[in-house]
């Protein structure tokens, strides 16, 4: 399926994903008053059974006696306290060639295409945690211990939404790390970022050391439009993240793991110091659902959050409610459409994808307070997350009932669209507006990491996406509605 290579913005930079020897791929954004990318944030303290090994725990005396107190920096104490717990993961993957004419006379055509990428221990019995843009699609995965030792490794679950993944080797191989939180970091801290860099070019399996300081807490990484949010409340370190950095642990002063090295900015392609790693609160969250579900159950509270662009003063735009839904969580705790959310557990919410974070870290089943602003009044309320319940799950056919046509320049003319490209809904059913909350007239120019420049392209995707267990027929689809944009997540299937 087709991917784009490479996410233009903030005068030309790219956002890069770090795995193996390739880059791996996101937005181009081209037109003003557009819309958002996943991703999720912090605030909480770490929900999950992953514990790893004993935060504060001493530094291997026998490893570092002779090194004098001066010598003895933060980054060694991160260096020797969680270097054995960083693997090496390698994959191997098959690429099939879109059907041609030649097919139908030679056979389809596929290749072996390795990667490579890098993860830790969270726990003793083996379990490791990892991106799920190093694991996508892959048909063998092998981890390679400190020592150089080889392991067949098992995926539990992936999440494409959070790009984290868990994958599994036997248990006592290979140490847990010390697992901090990410939850009171302090902006100019000293950071470590370890990883297995330089794609396959370093034969070494040992992870190696580069180091920094926290640039900024709670980043979302916007286009150069400042409307596009693509990743939201992430780590920012310049400690160099390098190919193959991606999904290795990012530490503090004490040793402890306090983030997952996932992406950078970049002009060159190399690294720059715009490095982002994804909060380990988060992460562990993740992992906890993949390991006891096999999936990351979405949180649901029945209430359409849209970012509204219709203030032309407005950069950033307003989070408002777009919908709610009768009898769930949202219309018991009184929000209404128009109401602007301000704030969810004391966080600020200045994106709809901040507001997607905030569900995803307090987790399903609990209680938040939400802070929004009706009218020149502010208010409170408590909220009470859900999973998204079956019905809205699982849709229809794919596009059975949806109507679309590719975005042309007369269209963006007659209809006075912000977007430049993308999928124009002419015709949609009420049972599939129900379960998608897509109306008619929205465009929709992305779907999960893709581009959608015609109609032909967001069948692609939809199929694609629906029969792939890349994401268990997950799709966030993002939408241009007038002068707001947003993201809408559902299943496909």
């Amino acid at each position: 399926m087709k991917r784009l290579s490479a996410l233009s913005f903030l005068s030309g930079l790219t956002l890069l994903f770090l795995a193996g020897l390739g880059v791996g791929a996101v937005f181009t954004a081209r037109y003003s008053g557009t819309v958002a990318q996943p991703v999720y944030s912090e605030g909480t303290p770490t929900p999950s059974s992953f514990v790893g090994g004993e935060i504060g725990a001493a530094m291997p005396t026998q490893s570092i006696a002779d090194i004098s107190n001066s010598r003895r920096t933060p980054t060694v104490v991160a260096a020797y306290r969680v270097s054995p717990s960083v693997v090496n993961i390698r994959t191997i993957s098959t690429v099939r060639s879109r059907p041609s004419i030649f097919d139908r006379a030679f056979g389809s055509r596929s290749r072996q295409v390795p990667g490579l990428g890098s993860g830790f221990a969270i726990d003793d019995s083996g379990t490791i945690l990892t991106n799920q843009h190093v694991v996508r699609g892959a048909d063998q995965i092998e981890v390679i211990d400190v020592d150089g030792q080889r392991y067949e490794a098992k995926l539990v679950g992936s999440d494409a939404l959070t790009d984290l993944a868990v994958v599994q080797i036997p248990a006592g191989l290979v140490p847990a790390a010390p697992l901090g939180t990410s939850s009171d970091l302090v902006v100019g801290e000293p950071a470590v970022a370890l990883g297995n860099p330089s794609g396959f070019s370093l034969q070494n399996s040992e992870a190696t050391v580069t180091s920094g300081v926290i640039s900024g807490v709670g980043r979302d990484i916007q286009s150069q439009s400042g409307q596009d949010v693509l990743y939201a409340d992430m780590i920012q370190t310049d400690a160099s993240i390098n190919p193959g950095n991606s999904g290795g642990p990012l530490a503090n002063a004490e040793g402890n793991v306090i983030g997952v090295n996932s992406s950078i900015l970049s002009l060159s392609g190399g690294s720059e110091g715009l490095g982002f790693a994804i909060p380990i609160d988060r992460a562990l969250r993740v992992a906890s659902e993949l390991a006891d579900f096999g999936r990351v159950r979405r949180p649901w509270v029945g209430a359409a959050i849209i970012t509204d662009r219709s203030d032309v003063e407005s950069m950033f735009g307003r989070p408002v409610v777009a919908e709610v839904y009768p009898g769930t969580p949202a219309d018991a705790a009184g929000l209404q459409v128009a109401d602007e959310i301000t704030s969810l557990n004391g966080r600020a919410v200045n994106h709809d994808l901040d507001w997607q974070v905030g569900l995803v870290d307090a987790g399903v089943g609990t209680n938040v307070e939400v802070t929004y602003r009706r009218g020149k009044q502010e208010q409170k309320t408590q909220l009470l997350i859900e999973e998204i319940p079956s019905g809205q799950a699982t849709l229809v056919e794919v596009l059975s009932g949806l109507g679309l046509v590719t975005v042309t320049e007369q269209i963006i003319q007659e209809r006075s669209l912000e977007v430049e490209f993308g999928a124009l809904i002419v015709s949609i059913e009420e049972e599939v507006q129900r379960v998608t909350r897509l109306r008619l007239g929205d465009v929709i120019w992305g779907i999960n990491e893709n581009e959608v420049r015609s109609a032909e392209e967001a069948s692609e995707f939809f199929d694609y996406y629906a029969q792939s267990g890349e994401t268990q027929g997950w799709v966030r689809v993002h939408i241009a509605r007038g002068k707001q944009s947003g993201a809408l997540t559902f299943r496909v299937g």
